[in-house]
């Protein structure tokens, strides 16, 4: 029996290579594999004595030749196995290969265009896909965490195993090809064809119901800051702890003053800015005591003993913080079942991807900041310095509600939110039903513009004193004109954030 083995991560390989010597293999090899194997007393042939020709074109062609591919893609049929005797061609039947480090190349910091390309593997995937296609007679071996128990399987190898050993290679090539197209690709915009390539990370408890399987998964080589985030206490995460975990954290971000935020069902219910984030953890609460009741609450600082000895309590599911100070960890991990995940450092994704039957629909992500709105008065009275600070506090937190969305807040924190209506007045009186008499002196901000003037009187008539909305509509004037007629200021961003 003949084995292939040119790989590039080493670890086990010496030990797969002398088992294979003891189960009767002649052992092939290329490159550094071959030194590798060499120096540690293996067997070893260099696959130039198979194919009587050289390495070229610096080491680019090696395998790329009959004596290769003709011994591994024969069937085991009499037709195909004379036509290799006539060659002088000896069948292959164990291929062991993994590819250049394109991913690992291309994350380094001052790695070029050129050491790019050449980490693009030619011959690897060729030799994988060959053995995969012929996998019936061929064994395809693509991870080494496969040695051991391939080795025990020789001798007795089912065609089941050898179909997944096949679905895994062509898979590794696959994802291998989607990191070279997206390395290539545009670093904006929306390609003609986009390859998403996912690894399972780890499989959850279950999905959004017990009923549903769950697994998290990793976009190709991506960092993400809940993704990557460490469970440091706490039981296992579920399929909405992490959907939750991932909205509480994208909307804390926002606020570069400390800032506790309350999410449930991937909708913010409670946020809290202030001095510190104590101060900024009592306005949170404030703000919902109810629905805080069992959500997930981020922090935008290390997390501290004064805001623990708070949070403890009150019955949370999940707590992100981007470090936690020894005194707020031991205070906090008294609660067993409470999880507590530092969150990692990741940038933002550039695009959004949602699911629909059959495909997907995809746009860039949602990451325009205060710094891409206007902020255009559109009214007689002008929003005074603190309605101001509130109107961009409550146009940060709009942005993450489910459409149609209302905010309204003052002093630093949400007196009421409305969350996914059918209709804007229904989230206003939501809204405002939630706020109660904390809704005097609010401001209030909508997701997407007016198209009549009912938000502007209902918010008069609660005592909302400004609003931020991003205008546009054909009867603005309506809204306008209710809102000079209130006393109520005004302002238009030039930006919608719907949010679906």
């Amino acid at each position: 029996m003949r084995a292939i083995l040119s790989v590039s991560n080493k670890s086990g390989i010496v030990d797969f290579a002398k088992g294979l010597v003891d189960k009767g293999f002649e052992i092939i090899s290329t490159g550094g594999t071959f030194k590798t194997l060499k120096d540690a007393g293996v067997a070893v042939r260099y696959v130039t004595e198979i194919t009587s020709f050289p390495e070229i074109l610096e080491g680019r062609v090696k395998t790329l030749h009959p004596a290769v591919h003709g011994g591994i893609l024969a069937r085991r049929t009499p037709e195909h196995l004379a036509q290799l005797q006539e060659q002088n061609i000896t069948p292959i039947d164990l291929v062991c290969v993994n590819l250049y480090p394109f991913r690992e190349t291309i994350a380094k910091p001052d790695v070029t265009f050129q050491d790019a390309i050449e980490n693009i593997d030619i011959g690897g995937p060729a030799m994988i896909r060959a053995s995969a296609k012929n996998h019936e007679s061929v064994l395809i071996v693509v991870d080494p965490s496969d040695y051991s128990e391939i080795l025990g399987n020789l001798g007795n190898v089912t065609s089941e195993y050898r179909k997944y050993l096949a679905q895994k290679a062509f898979a590794h090539t696959a994802a291998y090809d989607t990191a070279i197209a997206n390395y290539l690709a545009p670093s904006t915009g929306l390609p003609e064809q986009k390859t998403v390539e996912l690894s399972r990370t780890m499989e959850l408890r279950y999905g959004e119901n017990p009923h549903q399987k769950a697994a998290l998964y990793r976009e190709g080589s991506q960092k993400g800051a809940v993704l990557d985030a460490e469970v440091l206490h706490g039981k296992a995460m579920s399929f909405n702890n992490y959907t939750d975990a991932e909205a509480c954290w994208n909307l804390v971000t926002e606020f570069d003053e400390p800032t506790v935020v309350g999410v449930k069902h991937a909708n913010p219910c409670a946020v809290g800015t202030g001095d510190t984030l104590a101060e900024a953890w009592q306005r949170a609460y404030e703000a919902d005591p109810v629905s805080i009741f069992g959500g997930i609450v981020a922090v935008n600082r290390p997390l501290d003993a004064d805001t623990a000895r708070a949070l403890k309590d009150v019955f949370l599911e999940v707590i992100l913080a981007p470090e936690y100070t020894p005194e707020a960890f031991e205070i906090l991990s008294k609660k067993k079942n409470l999880r507590l995940m530092k969150v990692a450092d990741a940038p933002k994704p550039t695009l959004d991807y949602k699911r629909i039957n059959g495909g997907f629909v995809v746009q860039e992500a949602d990451t325009l900041g205060l710094e891409g709105i206007e902020q255009t008065v559109v009214t007689e009275r002008a929003p005074t310095e603190q309605e101001l600070r509130d109107l961009l506090f409550t146009w940060r937190v709009v942005k993450h509600v489910k459409s149609n969305a209302i905010v309204i807040g003052k002093d630093g924190r949400t007196t009421g939110i409305g969350v996914g209506q059918v209709n804007r007045i229904w989230a206003t009186e939501q809204a405002i039903e939630h706020a109660k008499e904390h809704a005097h002196g609010s401001v209030l901000a909508s997701d997407a513009f007016f198209p009549f003037d009912d938000v502007v009187r209902t918010a008069a008539a609660a005592g909302i004193t400004a609003i931020i909305q991003p205008g546009g509509s054909v009867r603005d004037e309506d809204s306008i004109k209710a809102a000079n007629e209130l006393g109520i200021a005004m302002i238009f961003t030039g930006v919608r954030h719907f949010r679906h």
